[in-house]
């Protein structure tokens, strides 16, 4: 009776255990996850980014960076422009822009590794971004104090407002004004002015000049001759008549 009773006891308190603690079977909870390396799903989350994730999609940039993520050490610096910074564009500027045009303006805004806040300050200017290529076009100065980081293109000055991540390979932070790149959007240079055209002669003919012909060359000197003539005979007349005059006199003397 007793080991029946052992027995009872034993399958109770099993069965109180059983009820009041946590399953065996049961697995662990997962703790937090961790950011998505995927540049468009951190945008989405941020709720104002709109015409970036337009952009980012309509140029297949988007695939571009994400697969980079996957595959690169370095990761990346994305500068998110929030739409209100769009909205500040004159009216019609992304739609100006050919197909190439906006996947540079796209890439623009990233950089080609990953920035904490504080490895801006230490950073060199120029910045490469991901649009800059072999040529080193497109860059970016930055400067950063202790109270902000500021980013200069060239064409437009921003500073960074938000921190969307920050953990790597991936870092996005919200700034208030598009990224405009100088090769696109910079004051270009003025045309070179036309070469001076060369001094006419001064001692050119004029159009209106026509050289005498021949003929009338001819006729001058004709002109000239019978001139010469005609004064020669009037003086031979002279000098007969004067002659004549004389020899009266005499006659009439003798």
């Amino acid at each position: 009776m007793a080991a029946l009773l052992n027995i009872f006891l034993f399958i109770s308190l099993s069965l109180l255990i059983f009820t009041t603690s946590p399953s065996l079977a049961q697995s662990v909870a997962p703790g937090p996850t961790a950011p998505p390396n995927n540049i468009t799903a951190i945008l989405e989350a941020g709720g104002q980014y709109t015409t970036l994730i337009r952009l980012l999609t309509s140029t297949r940039v988007d695939v571009q960076l994400n697969s980079q993520l996957n595959n690169s050490f370095n990761g990346l610096t994305c500068f998110a422009p929030t739409d209100n910074a769009f909205n500040q564009l004159p009216a019609g500027t992304l739609n100006k822009l050919t197909e190439q045009e906006q996947i540079e303006v796209v890439l623009f805004h990233v950089l080609p590794r990953f920035y904490t806040m504080a490895m801006f300050g230490t950073t060199s200017n120029p910045v490469n971004t991901q649009a800059s290529g072999s040529d080193g076009a497109d860059t970016l100065d930055i400067i950063s104090s202790t109270s902000q980081v500021n980013i200069s293109t060239g064409v437009v000055n921003t500073t960074i407002t938000n921190t969307l991540s920050s953990s790597f390979p991936l870092a996005v932070y919200s700034i208030e004004k598009v990224l405009l790149p100088y090769s696109i959007f910079g004051v270009k240079p003025p045309a070179p002015a036309p070469s001076p055209k060369a001094a006419k002669s001064s001692n050119k003919t004029p159009s209106n000049a026509k050289a005498p012909s021949s003929s009338e060359s001819a006729g001058g000197t004709a002109d000239s001759n019978s001139g010469i003539n005609s004064k020669g005979r009037a003086m031979q007349w002279t000098t007969s008549f004067v002659g004549l005059i004389l020899m009266s006199v005499i006659f009439r003397i003798f």
